[in-house]
């Protein structure tokens, strides 16, 4: 039998585990964990341009300490990060992202006005038989907007002198508004005032009989 040499075999790991436990601690170099990539920053603030009720698109400047920006075009927005970072370049937003954006605020501007002009037989307040069918149109407009600010404007054409022009025009803004309140409008939603042949639909020179410039405007809000 040879004892001694089971005796080695078996009492080397009980070696190592020892030496392993003993042993001073080296120092090791540990690269310390990568720091992860920033988040790029998301604008703050967007400016959209949209066309007013009449489909007409007017032009609006962005600006900011760092630059500017020209809107110009319906439907396109610049963003802006911060008063140290220039807008963005105008780029067009799609429909969804202008409901997401933009949403609650269009949901509450008001309705846009509502215009109508009623045309006048010449040297007359009587309206032409046309325009006569418009009256219960605007009285119905009235009442759906529940309006407070109805304007009713008399104009001329240049027929006559102008202070006869200025009279008339009244008379015809006056005759309009009779004609409302007659349908049930309150006569303090009414502004009623003219411009006699000092702002002619279609311009002329003096003396002529326009049937476009005899006429009342009445815009609803």
């Amino acid at each position: 039998m040879r004892p001694t040499r089971l005796t080695a075999v078996a009492s080397l790991p009980i070696v190592a585990l020892l030496l392993a436990a003993c042993a001073t601690p080296q120092p090791q170099a540990v690269a310390p964990p990568a720091a992860p990539a920033p988040a790029a920053a998301e604008p703050r603030n967007a400016v959209l341009l949209l066309s007013d009720a009449d489909g007409k698109t007017g032009r609006v400047v962005v600006t900011n300490q760092a630059g500017s920006r020209t809107l110009d075009r319906a439907g396109t927005a610049t963003r802006i990060l911060d008063a140290a970072t220039a807008p963005t370049e105008p780029a067009a937003m799609d429909a969804a992202e202008i409901e997401a954006t933009f949403g609650a605020a269009l949901s509450a501007q008001p309705p846009a006005p509502r215009h109508f002009t009623l045309y006048f037989e010449q040297g007359s307040t009587t309206l032409t038989p046309g325009s006569r069918g418009e009256v219960p149109v605007i009285v119905e407009t009235v009442r759906e907007y529940a309006s407070v600010d109805t304007s009713v404007v008399g104009h001329s054409d240049t027929s006559g002198d102008a202070r006869t022009n200025m009279e008339l025009s009244l008379r015809r803004a006056l005759a309009v508004g009779a004609l409302l309140t007659a349908g049930g409008i309150d006569p303090g939603a009414l502004d009623i005032t003219s411009h006699g042949e000092a702002d002619p639909l279609v311009p002329t020179g003096d003396n002529v009989a326009e049937p476009k410039n005899r006429r009342v405007e009445v815009t609803v809000r």
